[in-house]
């Protein structure tokens, strides 16, 4: 019997082990961030393939601050989008694996912020809203994906009025309604950046800049539900 019980504890420390070893940091996963250092970045017109049209404008004013904390300079997205107007670069799609040398040589970034909205869905009656987009960061100089991830997030905004029986479901269909038409329509995308970009490494400008290489990546795609 002791014979057996060590033989199991022996397995789960080694279990331990390898699951432990089998992490990837993000010097592992994104090598390309150590390896050029990028420190400004310019934020691309996302690509949407959604039937919202307004989608595509709402997003792309929730990029410039998350990037902005996590270390990086980043060109504001108000001055950069009458240049991409005027240059006929607001259809990123054209550029997405394209030769971005051009922004290095008139704008000196050093990265491309790419974003492609592959959903933007409003639920008034089950009371939703659901982003599902995908985040990729290209190198100016080398045309290198530097970073690359996505993320499918959900801001629950049903309302439970406390009421019971059928009215009380009534209620609460109702407020939801009005809850979710009211929600900012950038919230959901504004939640999206903070997952999703959490695993995007430190730059310059971050007090933890070179010193995130052994943490912990995170899944390709992460997907959550949040209020």
């Amino acid at each position: 019997m002791k014979n057996i019980i060590t033989i199991l504890a022996v397995a789960a420390i080694l279990a331990s082990c390898g699951s432990t070893s089998s992490l990837t940091t993000l010097a592992e996963k994104y090598p390309g961030m150590y390896e050029e250092q990028p420190v400004t970045i310019v934020i691309m017109p996302p690509i949407n393939q959604t039937n919202h049209a307004e989608a595509k404008d709402y997003f792309f004013t929730t990029l410039y601050t998350p990037l902005c904390e996590k270390g990086y300079y980043v060109y504001s997205p108000y001055l950069t989008m009458e240049m991409f107007q005027q240059e006929s670069a607001y259809d990123s799609e054209l550029f997405l694996e394209a030769d971005l040398s051009k922004f290095r040589e008139v704008l000196g970034a050093d990265a491309a912020m790419f974003t492609i909205i592959k959903d933007w869905r409003r639920s008034n009656i089950g009371g939703s809203l659901t982003v599902d987009i995908q985040y990729i960061l290209r190198s100016t100089k080398t045309g290198q994906t530097l970073y690359s991830r996505g993320g499918n997030i959900t801001v629950d905004t049903s309302v439970n009025t406390g009421a019971g029986g059928w009215i009380g479901a009534l209620a609460d269909l109702a407020a939801t309604a009005v809850a979710t038409a009211a929600t900012d329509k950038v919230v959901a995308g504004r939640q999206c950046n903070a997952y999703v970009l959490s695993d995007l490494p430190r730059g310059k400008y971050s007090s933890l800049y070179g010193k995130d290489q052994k943490n912990a990546a995170g899944k390709d795609h992460v997907t959550a539900t949040v209020r």
